[in-house]
């Protein structure tokens, strides 16, 4: 199949530079209700003939487009879920025309994609439907923080009270730089209790938290939530990890002295690859080196939950550290993950839970992608009936000086 971007251009397939600008002008202010017209009218002041934005749904199964008027497509058998899965584009004949899928990206995390209709395929058309798609996703960050239409659009079901609370708090699923990515999924999607993760950058620093609140209810949730904006507080304040905890400790002790959390709270230097962590109450951490899990590598002695923090006496909490090798990756996950039970009453169990991630990466399929396939898989286990919350973070060191020379070392670079 002849390479598209060596072929000449077709002359007629102008750019439209002043329509082009308003249209950038205008999507600053558009209504997100609007962005489906938006996209089309910059597809055509490109040269292309059209475009659909579609975003994927909160358990990241479908791909809903904007336009009310069409179907969801599959994000596990279509050629549009595949350009998602794999963050790369992906062509289809559509009779006279061409349809290419472009991954919507916002820096780490995966939105949706970008349906761009046109005719015929060559390199400026190629190019200048990455800078849509580029462009478009931009603008869909910009508003879906404040756009209900748009959260509305990417659920399949009834948000329950506790969940939405919860979900208020989240970060994006996945973040990340050129040394380093964090990931999570949390399910179930729409009736969480108090499970909850958070992961942040400051500068050279990368810093997680997954959380698991007593109970499964409201009150739960807000547990959580309270903890989850302590640590920030904490956080923003230049605090260190035992001042970060030490602060979650005194809210929940002064806000909801009823309740606790148990909880992994980390910060990775992603210079160095220096980890250090608290573990309260919390399964340990696990770490992937090399295709396997190094047995008891981030285990800690145990140390009490966040909240039953004593005035008298607050508990010294223990910071623990290790040094990481480039492209090992830390797993926090919360109880439920391999607790889940099929038909039989067999748990899903940690040695699963292990083996899919291993055999996923080694398949070389992305963090954010290990994760939603291991959560449906947990799902499928469980018949989509999680008793318990079950929340992952996974997270990955791969230095970029060491991938730059790498890269250099080989024969063909």
């Amino acid at each position: 199949m002849p390479d598209p971007s060596q072929a000449p251009a077709d002359p007629g397939a102008s750019v439209d530079e002043s329509q082009l600008e308003e249209l950038i002008t205008e999507a600053q202010i558009v209504l997100p209700v609007e962005l489906s017209a938006l996209a089309n009218r910059c597809a055509q002041a490109l040269g292309l003939n059209a475009a659909l934005i579609y975003l994927v749904d909160l358990q990241q199964r479908l791909l809903v487009p904007l336009d009310e008027a069409l179907e969801a497509l599959s994000v596990d058998t279509s050629q549009a879920g595949s350009a998602y899965r794999t963050v790369s584009p992906r062509v289809t004949d559509d009779g006279d025309d061409v349809v290419i899928w472009l991954p919507l990206v916002d820096g780490a995390e995966r939105l949706g994609v970008l349906a761009v209709r046109t005719a015929p395929l060559d390199g400026p058309r190629m190019r200048r439907s990455r800078i849509l798609a580029d462009l478009l996703a931009m603008v869909v960050t910009s508003k879906r923080s404040y756009s209900d239409w748009i959260a509305a659009r990417t659920r399949t079901a009834t948000m329950q009270l506790p969940a939405e609370m919860v979900r208020a708090f989240l970060p994006p699923r996945t973040i990340g730089s050129k040394q380093c990515v964090s990931t999570a999924v949390l399910e179930p999607a729409y009736d969480l209790g108090g499970d909850a993760f958070d992961h942040a950058v400051v500068k050279q620093v990368l810093h997680t938290m997954i959380l698991d609140g007593m109970g499964h209810d409201l009150a739960s949730g807000l547990a959580t939530s309270v903890a989850m904006a302590g640590a920030r507080n904490a956080r923003r304040s230049g605090a260190d990890l035992p001042d970060l905890v030490g602060s979650v400790d005194r809210a929940l002790t002064q806000w909801l002295p009823d309740h606790f959390c148990t909880g992994v709270v980390c910060r990775l230097d992603a210079d160095a690859g220096e980890l250090r962590w608290i573990n309260c109450g919390h399964p340990p951490p696990l770490l992937i080196r090399a295709k396997r899990v190094l047995e008891g590598a981030l285990d800690s002695p145990p140390q009490p939950p966040i909240g039953l923090y004593v005035e008298a006496a607050p508990p010294a909490r223990q910071v623990h550290e290790i040094t990481l090798e480039p492209g090992d990756r830390v797993l926090l996950y919360t109880d439920g993950v391999i607790d889940a039970r099929d038909a039989n009453g067999v748990e899903f169990g940690l040695e699963r839970f292990t083996d899919f991630i291993i055999r996923a990466s080694a398949a070389g399929e992305r963090p954010a992608e290990v994760l939603r396939l291991l959560i449906q898989a947990i799902l499928d286990y469980q018949h989509n009936n999680l008793p318990d919350d079950a929340t992952i973070l996974l997270f990955e060191w791969h230095p970029q000086h060491v991938m730059d020379r790498r890269h250099a070392d080989r024969p063909d670079a």
